[in-house]
């Protein structure tokens, strides 16, 4: 732009010079007006930072060759300008006409050297628009390089706020699920009322329709096959078993009901006793348990009140070991049939194992007549076991009979 108007100022001062070819003293102003219009355009538009200049100095320095060539061009057509005006002073003219171009010619470079001036400071605006412009870019990108930082932030702590509620909810799941475990209890965390969410192998203990000991009620009274105690004095072996005093003994004693044998494997202690007769318990019952073809059980519960005392009993808390789950052999023999009472009328019912894993399909076989115990035989095991008995569960209507 600065280019185009140089040159369109050279031309309109030959234009002049040519029109009215002033005299030589008149062109010589005209000629020095030609030297400071090139001389201004060959300066820079403004003063500049050095930085500006720094980051634009291959452009300025291609500019200012441009307007030193235009300065150039001006100042030899000024010079040609004097000296055709210096050669028309021999042509007589008036003095009147001569000092008119001459000042038309100074005019017309003021308001070129102006409108270069103007185009300068226009070129400095535009520049600094452009800074301006550039600056502006940059704070913006700043901007959107923080704001994307922080919303990769902020991204990254929701998904470990995420991730840490995923663990914690975790945690509290595992806390509140089920405990697998072997071990059970009759009170607390590990009693019968959690028995069947201890162990996925014990589930019958929670769901199970055929669960023992029930309260006997209402029995059907019938003609019953009698049972047939077909036991004798055995070796044994004894345990403490952190649930009971368990007696297993040697093999040879039988239980026959009907057509069917059953063997006696071992008999235990609860206090009190886990069966009821129309709502009522005992202080003891005695289990002795019966393996049959293919391992089906019968028990045969034995209830016991405080009277006198019984030998076979009392041969039992002779030898207590004086571990838990420890085994100790028997010194003497032992007879399971002083545990029986002299009439063998029964209640039968079908239910299950009275510990876990509560196994079903049990066949129960509760003697109508107790036995007894002193008081002191009650009172040993009661310092060992004051509570191992299991509530009484539903009887889902069950068919109960009785001897009658």
């Amino acid at each position: 732009m600065r280019h185009f108007i140089a040159l369109f100022a050279c031309s309109l001062v030959m234009l002049h010079a040519s029109a009215n070819e002033p005299p030589a003293h008149a062109a010589k102003p005209e000629a020095d007006a030609a030297r400071k219009l090139a001389a201004d355009i060959a300066k820079p538009a403004s003063a500049k930072p050095a930085a500006d200049k720094a980051d634009k100095a291959a452009p300025a320095a291609d500019k200012a060759a441009a307007d030193k060539a235009a300065a150039l061009a001006i100042a030899r057509a000024a010079d040609k300008s004097v000296a055709d005006k210096a050669a028309a002073e021999k042509e007589p003219k008036g003095e009147k006409a001569v000092d008119k171009p001459g000042k038309t010619s100074a005019s017309t470079a003021d308001k070129a050297a102006s409108a270069i001036s103007a185009t300068s400071e226009e070129d400095a605006e535009v520049d600094l628009s452009v800074r301006i412009a550039e600056r502006l870019a940059e704070m913006r990108a700043k901007q959107a390089a923080r704001m994307a930082a922080a919303a990769k932030a902020k991204k990254a702590a929701e998904a470990k706020r995420k991730k840490e509620a995923a663990a914690a909810a975790a945690v509290a799941v595992a806390a509140a699920a089920p405990k697998i475990s072997n071990h059970w209890d009759y009170e607390g965390e590990f009693g019968p009322e959690n028995w069947g969410k201890i162990n996925p192998a014990w589930s019958q203990c929670g769901a199970g329709k055929r669960q023992s000991p029930i309260d006997i009620r209402d029995g059907m009274k019938v003609s019953l096959d009698e049972i047939d105690f077909n036991y004798r004095y055995s070796d044994y072996t004894e345990v403490d078993n952190g649930k009971t005093v368990q007696v297993n003994l040697a093999r040879g004693n039988f239980m026959t009901i009907g057509n069917q044998s059953y063997e006696l494997v071992q008999f235990h202690f609860h206090r009190p006793s886990e069966e009821k007769i129309n709502g009522k318990g005992t202080e003891m019952v005695i289990h002795l348990e019966h393996r049959g073809p293919g391992g089906k059980l019968a028990i045969v519960a034995v209830l016991l009140e405080r009277g006198k005392a019984n030998d076979a009993i009392q041969t039992v808390w002779n030898n207590i070991p004086l571990e838990k789950n420890q085994q100790v052999a028997s010194s003497e023999p032992l007879d399971p049939l002083e545990l029986l009472p002299e009439r063998r009328e029964y209640y039968t019912y079908m239910g299950s194992q009275t510990t876990p894993p509560c196994t079903e399909n049990v066949l129960w076989l509760v003697m109508k007549q107790p036995m007894t115990a002193s008081p002191a035989q009650m009172a040993l095991f009661s310092r060992l076991y004051p509570l191992n008995a299991r509530p009484v569960q539903e009887s889902e209507g069950r068919m109960v009979k009785e001897s009658n």
